[in-house]
């Protein structure tokens, strides 16, 4: 998990299979947990936060309480062998966000999404570009990238209120700035603009962004994401992953 501000945190521990245990409805990872009841989803965080450099990590729990406003019960192969899925489980969703350690609350908007499959993602893939971006009851999602063979895939998508989901015409790439680690970044947008309001996460091989674009006619505030398979694969990153993601077993 991240949390960004004045109180930032990140969590992010990999865990070995001792320490999981999984139901239909429910999902245990050492002292945190994912579970539905009901109509929301409830994630239970007791975590430690790692920072680079400091030997110390600082608790981390709280709740968060997601409740789908609306769900999608379609998922799309991002391969044409389907190794690689993505399903967006919630395009709209309300978020309760109730954290002890640090103190702090909110309620909001939100989305729900998941990738599986059967094989690693940088077997599967070069690169990827991700956004979504909520307008009025819709949400739009864009979707692209490169795969491990060379051919490109992209995709637009429009969530209607009920979360049923429709392709539509992709809108033209709007370059972004590069991040401060030379991570190339882009998005979609009407006419091909669109702008950085604030990049949360800047790693490596990773970043996170929210964007002020226009999509399909109408100005939106998007949340931005992409990945670099070739960088997280690298022998550098992957030994400094372990700094930065500790591995429990």
């Amino acid at each position: 998990m991240a949390l960004y501000g004045p109180r930032a945190r990140w969590c992010m521990t990999e865990r070995g299979k001792s320490q999981v245990e999984r139901e239909e409805d429910y999902l245990q990872l050492a002292a945190s947990s994912v579970r539905w009841e009901g109509d929301a989803l409830m994630i239970e965080i007791a975590e430690r936060d790692k920072r680079l450099g400091i030997p110390w990590r600082r608790p981390v729990r709280g709740t968060v309480t997601v409740r789908p406003e609306t769900l999608n019960g379609r998922s799309f192969a991002l391969d044409p062998a389907g190794h690689h899925v993505w399903h967006c489980i919630a395009p709209r969703a309300r978020i309760e966000v109730d954290m002890q350690q640090p103190a702090l609350s909110w309620k909001g908007s939100a989305y729900f999404d998941s990738n599986f499959g059967s094989e690693s993602l940088e077997e599967g893939f070069r690169v990827w570009h991700w956004s979504r971006a909520h307008r009025g009851r819709d949400a739009s999602v864009c979707y692209e990238g490169v795969r491990r063979d060379g051919s490109h895939f992209a995709s637009a998508l429009r969530f209607d209120s009920s979360g049923c989901p429709g392709e539509v015409d992709l809108p033209m790439v709007a370059p972004l700035p590069n991040t401060l680690w030379q991570m190339e970044r882009k998005t979609r947008g009407d006419r091909g603009h669109a702008s950085v309001i604030k990049t949360w996460e800047d790693a490596p091989f990773y970043a996170r962004s929210t964007l002020a674009t226009r999509l399909f006619g109408q100005e939106v505030v998007a949340v931005q994401e992409s990945l670099d398979l070739d960088r997280f694969a690298s022998p550098i990153v992957q030994f400094m992953l372990p700094y930065r993601m500790p591995r429990r077993t």
